[in-house]
């Protein structure tokens, strides 16, 4: 019995959500599709039926989690009454222990940055408007600033972001991760 399009369409997402987790997990070039598709509940087997390879797959998984990460830094902007409390709110739940500490949840420019640098250019456009989706999100907690000075601040904002949480995962000393997300918080609210 063939699938309604409903169904297919929704298979089709319950694996990029599935890629989105796994690839931060352990990363775009340890994850094979037997892993993504065991993940989603599905057999190896009906991954063709879906996507034409694994390029588009990364693609599409980048983007859903790139937009996940935006929304839900928009949502903690949004919760506070002024666009500089809302950036604090932001810049908190992004460099927090919990972000930290859930990668295949997180920020996939911080998880694959340096995959995503080596991917194609598909991919990497993806990646360049989730950046800049961010950058738009923190320039609006700069409140009071002409608009080219607060978008300078964002992009330096959001790279210290990123830079922020990658380290603070790939070092082994607890108190020194901490120290990391907590001098990167004050260096951008202090701005």
């Amino acid at each position: 019995m063939r699938k309604s399009r409903e169904e297919a369409a929704e298979t089709r997402r319950r694996i990029i959500a599935s890629a989105a987790g796994e690839f931060r997990r352990h990363g775009i070039a340890a994850t094979g599709l037997a892993e993504i598709m065991a993940a989603a509940g599905l057999t190896h087997g009906g991954f063709y039926r879906h996507f034409a390879s694994k390029g588009q797959l990364v693609a599409e998984a980048s983007a859903a989690a790139l937009a996940g990460v935006t929304e839900r830094m928009e949502e903690a902007a949004a919760s506070r009454k002024s666009p500089r409390k809302g950036l604090k709110a932001a810049v908190e739940r992004y460099l927090s222990p919990t972000h930290r500490d859930a990668p295949s949840e997180g920020c996939p420019l911080a998880a694959l940055g340096s995959e995503l640098a080596r991917a194609d250019t598909d991919t990497r456009e993806i990646a360049t408007a989730g950046f800049l989706k961010l950058v738009d999100t923190i320039a609006g907690g700069f409140d009071g600033v002409r608009r080219d000075a607060a978008r300078a601040r964002a992009i330096a904002a959001v790279s210290t972001l990123v830079g922020a949480l990658t380290m603070a995962r790939i070092v082994t000393d607890e108190a020194l991760s901490e120290e990391i997300l907590r001098a990167a918080r004050e260096s951008i609210l202090d701005a």
